[in-house]
């Protein structure tokens, strides 16, 4: 299993960034025992319905308080009380904030009797962390997807493509892998772009003749990014308008954890039980794309350094703007002046040659 420093990634084995932990469809009053960047956590719903994500492991002896089936605590319902959760085993409850609210058959609650919190925040169907190393504040927003909340667009239901035995880094090569699109996905680029900027970094594709819904129709375009290092959204116009979110969560240093859905817009209308069927197929084929990238990554040893060629794609400066994650913020604007910028494929055309159309696709993202 390669780790972030076999790849030279930097001084954290994780990066700083929001992530996606659970599919909030799935995250009731039961716990729901997760496993990220190297830590168990629990995550389950309070009485109020909000979500809460606390360490997994008691402070008195270590216990683990979501993973249990047949203790008194969890059989009678007294698991989560209020916005609590208790532990099976000697029954210590603890608060939202990690805090221990109550001893049975002791007063005092001594000051280190405490458990790790973790802010969450719930959108878009699920459940994200924001992790820093430094133990900072979020230095940007999650992604806005204004369609979500618009009543044409039928909202996804999350495909989880589970654990890969892969350091996320292979999967954020694609962003700039112009090459695999025709092997792997049968996509012939008519122009193709990366951009780098801050904390996103862009693909623009055009592919002619060729629908992310079936072959044949008119071209399309696709304004594919990242918001941080595990978050993409994949903004497609063509025969059907959809919106694809792939994002992907480091388990423990070298593993990643991937999660699909697809926002679809069927027509100008709010969606009949025919268009949920239509939105819902439509996911599936979007799934099958990431399908054939996932059998990819789940059989390929640890690539530390690509044979690049000018014709691939800017690899390199992809992975110099990954870096930035995985270093002090101190240090982000080295790794920004050493990657930012346009790059282009040679023999591919940069963008449209219609200028509206080339303005509307940039502003996509």
């Amino acid at each position: 299993m390669a780790t972030s420093a076999d790849y030279g990634l930097g001084e954290y084995a994780f990066p700083r960034g929001w992530f996606m932990v659970a599919d909030a469809e799935k995250l009731t009053s039961t716990p729901m025992n997760v496993r990220f960047f190297g830590k168990d956590m629990v995550l389950y719903r309070g009485e109020s319905g909000k979500a809460h994500m606390v360490g997994a492991y008691c402070a008195h002896m270590k216990t683990h308080i979501g993973k249990n089936t047949t203790s008194f605590i969890v059989r009678e319902g007294k698991h989560i009380e209020g916005e609590c959760i208790r532990c099976p085993y000697h029954a210590w409850k603890y608060g939202p904030d990690g805090k221990c609210v109550e001893i049975p058959n002791f007063d005092t609650i001594p000051s280190n009797a405490k458990i790790d919190s973790y802010t969450i925040v719930e959108r878009y169907n699920a459940i994200f962390f924001w992790h820093d190393p430094e133990g900072g504040e979020p230095e940007y927003e999650l992604p806005a997807i204004p369609q979500w909340d618009n009543p044409t667009w039928v909202r996804w239901h999350f495909d989880d493509l589970g654990v890969l035995p892969i350091h996320p880094i292979e999967v954020v090569d694609n962003i700039s892998d112009v090459q695999h699109l025709q092997p792997i996905h049968a996509s012939s680029p008519v122009y193709f772009e990366n951009e780098l900027r801050g904390h996103k970094a862009w693909q623009r594709l055009g592919s002619a003749g060729w629908d992310l819904f079936g072959e044949g129709g008119p071209p399309t375009d696709f304004n594919t990014f990242y918001t941080g290092p595990g978050i993409l959204l994949s903004r497609y116009s063509g025969a059907t308008d959809s919106i694809m979110f792939i994002t992907h969560t480091p388990v423990d240093d070298g593993t990643v954890r991937l999660w699909h859905g697809a926002l679809v817009k069927i027509a100008d209308r709010v969606p009949t039980e025919e268009d949920l069927a239509t939105a819902r197929n439509l996911q599936a084929i979007s799934f099958s794309g990431i399908a054939q990238d996932y059998e990819i990554w789940a059989n390929k040893e640890a690539c530390f350094n690509p044979m690049q060629l000018p014709i691939d794609g800017k690899f390199t400066k992809v992975r110099t703007w990954y870096k930035q994650f995985y270093n002090p913020r101190a240090k982000v604007s080295d790794y920004l002046r050493r990657s930012e910028g346009v790059y282009t494929i040679p023999g591919i055309a940069s963008g449209p040659d219609d200028e509206a159309r080339r303005a509307e696709i940039m502003a996509a993202g």
